[in-house]
């Protein structure tokens, strides 16, 4: 019952913030893609896709890294192994959110905006009223967009698998610079319920 309630409440909160990244990733895109020429748009469509096979590339190597040499750069105070512990240690939501919140909004955000440049390219070309033309447009750049995202994201899990380690060792030095020069901690490492803990057995 308790890893059920425990599933729920991260399905939850998955759902959640899905919701708000993905709103955010749409006003952001959006924006961007207003008021810019078609190659501009066509150049952010493919950085969307890149965001996402990246975010995808990141989420495989976190399942495919092993804890063990964390452990050792962490005894040795390398700073990064501690975060790479934690992400290892929850590789399986660490995967879930990398592959399916950020991979899958990158992938519908970037057909979205696929047809919007498809728009202004016919615009552009003085058939903006012509749906025979935005068609085959269209087809021709959802396919590029699609190909690109599906090879893209092929090639990356084969990175990932190959070097699991050092990019989540990467990942993890970039948390931790996040953690103390930003103050921004991602990652729960417990020291938080450590200090309630103790707190609690004080009073």
């Amino acid at each position: 019952m308790n890893k059920i309630k425990a599933s729920l409440n991260w399905t939850l909160a998955i759902a959640v913030i899905t919701l708000v990244l993905a709103a955010i990733f749409s006003i952001v895109s959006t924006f961007f893609l207003s008021g810019v020429t078609w190659g501009v748009g066509m150049f952010i469509v493919f950085l969307i896709v890149l965001v996402g096979i990246i975010f995808d590339t990141i989420g495989v190597a976190a399942t495919a890294a092993e804890e063990s040499p964390f452990h050792a750069m962490a005894a040795e105070r390398i700073l990064g192994a501690k975060e790479a512990v934690l992400i290892t240690r929850n590789a399986d939501r660490f995967a879930n959110f990398c592959n399916d919140v950020i991979g899958d909004i990158a992938g519908i955000i970037s057909g979205t905006a696929a047809a919007f440049v498809v728009l202004q390219l016919a615009n552009s070309l003085g058939q903006g009223e012509n749906t025979s033309y935005q068609f085959w447009i269209s087809v021709f750049f959802t396919s590029i967009v699609a190909s690109l995202t599906v090879g893209g994201k092929s090639l990356g899990k084969t990175i990932a698998l190959e070097f699991a380690t050092p990019i989540i060792f990467q990942v993890g030095r970039l948390f931790y610079l996040l953690q103390v020069k930003l103050k921004i901690n991602i990652l729960n490492n417990g020291k938080n319920k450590d200090k309630k803990k103790k707190k609690t057995k004080r009073k």
